[in-house]
């Protein structure tokens, strides 16, 4: 009978960027093998990407918030002392609690946190079981709670490989030239010994367990190209100007080298599983290889994963695994949900992944239950009092610290409780920012700011400067920023692109594309360029958008986001057809990316391909349902369109929208508030609060709304004016909440007239023309005509002030065909009064 096994390989920082130049090259067969007969992807990571919480993930299907490991360490549970991160924190159970009551037969090796080992039908050989002695030449004394069962302690006491049994021939494959190195000024080949013979002894334990043990699930987790990149990434083709030639000579191959040695370690085990186990080898995160290396990592809480990218790799092969096909829109809490459904049994509702369908072959609809954590019966849960060994938690920590993953901890306990306490708070908060849970997320920031003066509070205002910025909330960003500047960081943050945006947010790309100008000065980077490229796109020159971003592609071709931001350039020039490669382009590099699918649906719909252009517009709003409203009103404009292709033919149709919001727009003194008493008369109810009362330059009233003047900082106010109309001075347009229809009657009137009226009204010379004034309004009529084309929600017509005036009749039927409801007309021409029309060029 055939077992439905699976074997899940974890390779801590795994980056395709420097597999698929290994593969080419015939250096990585083991993984080439399973790429051809199984799937492969992308793996998207998490925020904040440090490994004990992404691994758990993995093994919870939850984020950090519900599995409760928070960090590379704990407070201990008296609250004396901190150690390294143990199970005892996680608060949810993970597979090998669920096979375990299912009556599965599961092996774990080395997977981080799995430590004390938990008493589950099966093995765990825990991610203290390598861990070395400070000094290189001692032994680590196997700690009783490393394994589990520990009646089997002495099989795999002598698996361990130590640091002192790492000869010549284990470190030439990583440095050819190891014989050169100054061993007493560059402890590399030491850090190098402690990484190979940690991983060896987890391959060790884990194909004893491969030849040895019946099972149905195994999971292995190595740390070997993490830690050997986070040594020696500086040193990998290719060459970066500041890195010294002579160790670049020498250190170059060692990341390549430990691609290699992993591909080695997965051959053997290959080698030791049947045909009928499913293989997935997955990596939490990617690593920077690129010229956006940093060489100089900031003194804050794990500044070593800023090296991290997005995303790592996903590889899966088996009997029921579609054949080298490539799947899309992966995330880490995805795999348990998927290996559950593996083995048949249900997911639980209460974990935030989904069950990966399109890597099998054949396979059902998933089952679900409410919440494994509910169900009764024996899941080998551990004792979470485990008070913990100080020998082995020391060398655990230690290695954190040399990592750059933890500060060397203060010797008075009380402090090291307290800094301990505050980073596992931080982390949480940044777990909320990940998941979009802002309001939480603020909530824990600002009990941090409230922290003592001892606390370093630059990365809190951060955090808060990125979520004001999501939200666009760019008054809050800025007075956040300015709070960072006051405070007393000990941080240099590079404050520029942070600026950049939160100018460009509050109106001023002129002054954000200074800034970025003197910033390329320095690092002519592929961001630097993306970003003028946007802001030059923010001040209506697409010529010049286009060449920034075409530089930046030519430094960073792999980035989905400047591929689409470049299409969406291409479209307002009008080049349809490069739109569209380029948005291909972009779902090329990330499927599931659904503003490239949206940007792709308008090309295509400008080229006249309403049935291609509608799917592209379904993907947009299956990726993005009820929040990607762009795309949901262009859905309905392109069916509208196969549909009655004369009829609508452009977006200023006769269709009455429910809930639709008339905005009744124009410069200040265009004859907005004319328009809006007649429409208020004719049946379209005016948003108005009688704040502003009627005067001598608007005797019949202003018809305005208070809460329009704020709508930069505030647009939810416009669910109010839903089927009603509202003034809104065209300037504002822009804050318009895309969520919402709008029939925008643009109120035209000529510009000297305009000027004239509003000289008048401030009483000043209305003969003196301010030129600046002119030029301002010429350029905000522009404005609109281009803003319009990018809200597929919005409908707008032009009507002339002075046809309302002297041609009424003819003037209000375009405006009710245009709204698409009768309108109450003889109402609406008793309000005019051709008397106010005092004004006139």
């Amino acid at each position: 009978m055939k077992k439905n096994k699976l074997l899940l390989i974890g390779w801590d920082a795994a980056d395709w960027d420097i597999i698929w130049p290994l593969i080419a090259q015939g250096k990585m067969p083991a993984l080439k093998k399973l790429i051809s007969n199984g799937v492969y992807g992308n793996m998207s990571t998490m925020n904040p990407p440090y490994s004990p919480m992404l691994w758990t993930s993995v093994a919870t299907g939850k984020t950090p918030d519900k599995h409760g490991i928070l960090g590379f360490i704990e407070v201990t549970p008296d609250r004396t002392t901190v150690r390294p991160v143990t199970t005892t924190s996680r608060k949810t159970r993970a597979l090998w609690n669920i096979f375990h009551n299912q009556g599965m037969v599961s092996n774990l090796v080395g997977w981080w946190p799995s430590f004390p080992a938990e008493p589950i039908n099966g093995v765990i050989v825990s991610d203290r079981f390598p861990k070395t002695h400070k000094d290189p030449k001692k032994q680590t004394p196997m700690s009783p709670f490393s394994i589990h069962p520990w009646d089997r302690k002495d099989e795999f006491r002598n698996l361990r490989m130590f640091p002192f049994e790492i000869t010549e021939a284990h470190i030439y494959p990583f440095v050819q030239r190891a014989h050169d190195v100054d061993q007493e000024n560059h402890k590399g080949l030491s850090a190098l010994a402690k990484v190979i013979s940690e991983n060896a002894s987890i391959h060790n334990a884990a194909t004893r367990l491969l030849r040895t043990s019946e099972w149905d699930f195994m999971a292995v987790y190595y740390d070997l190209i993490d830690h050997i990149c986070h040594s020696f990434m500086k040193y990998h083709p290719p060459k970066l100007p500041s890195i010294d030639q002579n160790n670049y000579d020498i250190f170059k191959e060692v990341v390549s080298g430990a691609y290699v040695f992993q591909d080695m370690m997965l051959e053997r085990k290959m080698q030791l599983i049947d045909e009928d186990t499913t293989v997935i080898i997955m990596s939490d995160h990617g690593f920077e290889s690129g010229p956006n290396r940093i060489l100089d990592l900031p003194k804050i809480q794990a500044a070593p994963s800023l090296d991290h990218r997005q995303f790592g790799i996903f590889v899966a092969s088996g009997p029921n695994i579609k054949k080298n096909q490539k799947v899309f829109g992966m995330g880490l809490i995805d795999v348990a949900p998927t290996l559950l459904h593996h083995f048949g049994l249900a997911v639980g509702k209460d974990m935030d992944g989904k069950v990966i369908l399109d890597i099998f072959e054949k396979t059902d609809a998933p089952k679900y239950i409410e919440s494994w954590d509910n169900e009764a019966g024996d899941f080998a849960d551990l004792d979470n009092n485990y008070k913990g060994e100080a020998l082995s938690d020391e060398e655990t920590m230690q290695q954190l610290i040399d990592l750059g993953y933890v500060e060397k901890l203060d010797e008075k306990f009380e402090v090291a409780i307290k800094k301990t306490r505050i980073d596992l708070k931080h982390n949480l908060a940044r777990v909320h920012l990940g998941i979009k849970d802002f309001s939480i997320a603020k909530h824990h920031l600002r009990e941090l700011l409230n922290e003592n003066d001892e606390v370093d509070k630059g990365p809190f205002h951060m955090d808060l400067i990125s979520i004001a910025i999501i939200e666009k909330d760019f008054d809050q960003a800025k007075k956040q920023l300015e709070m960072l500047k006051a405070s007393n960081t000990e941080v240099k943050y590079n404050l520029e692109f942070t600026e950049a945006q939160i100018l460009s947010g509050l109106s001023r790309p002129a002054e954000a594309l200074k800034i970025l100008e003197k910033l390329r000065e320095r690092n002519e980077s592929a961001l630097v360029l993306f970003r003028m490229g946007k802001l030059k796109y923010q001040l209506g020159k697409f010529e010049e958008a286009r060449h920034y971003m075409e530089l930046a592609i030519e430094k960073e071709p792999q980035k989905a986001i400047y591929h689409a931001d470049l299409a969406e350039v291409f479209l307002r020039l009008n080049d349809y057809e490069e739109a569209a490669d380029y948005a291909l382009t972009s779902i090329e590099l990330v499927k599931y990316y659904p503003k490239a699918h949206y940007i792709l649906g308008q090309a295509l719909e400008k080229m006249g391909d309403l049935e291609n252009a509608k799917l592209a517009f379904e993907m947009a709003t299956k990726l993005k349902p009820k929040e990607f409203h762009k795309a949901e009103h262009s859905l309905e404009n392109v069916i509208e369109k196969i549909i009655e292709p004369s009829k609508f033919k452009d977006k200023s149709t006769t269709k009455y929208r429910d809930n639709q919001i008339v905005v009744v727009s124009g410069l200040p003194r265009s004859g907005t508030s004319l328009m809006m008493q007649m429409l208020d008369k004719g049946g379209v109810k005016g948003l108005t609060d009688n704040k502003r009362k009627a005067d001598q330059s608007n005797p019949k009233g202003y018809y305005e709304y208070d809460a329009v003047m704020s709508i930069h900082k505030n647009n939810t106010w416009l669910k109010e004016a839903q089927n009603k109309s509202v003034k809104i001075v065209a300037p504002l347009l822009k804050f318009l909440d895309p969520k919402y229809r709008y029939k925008i009657i643009f109120m035209n009137r000529d510009l000297t007239e305009i000027v004239k009226s509003q000289q008048k009204m401030i009483n000043k010379d209305p003969n003196a023309l301010p030129t600046k004034l002119f030029e301002s309004y010429s350029k905000h009529l522009k404005q609109v005509e281009s803003w319009k084309d990018t809200l597929p929600g919005v409908e707008l017509i032009y009507i002339n002030y002075p046809d309302v005036l002297m041609h009424t009749r003819t003037a209000l039927n375009k405006i009710e065909a245009f709204i698409g409801k009768e309108l109450d007309k003889e109402a609406m021409e008793s309000c005019v009064d051709r008397s106010l029309y005092r004004t006139k060029a």
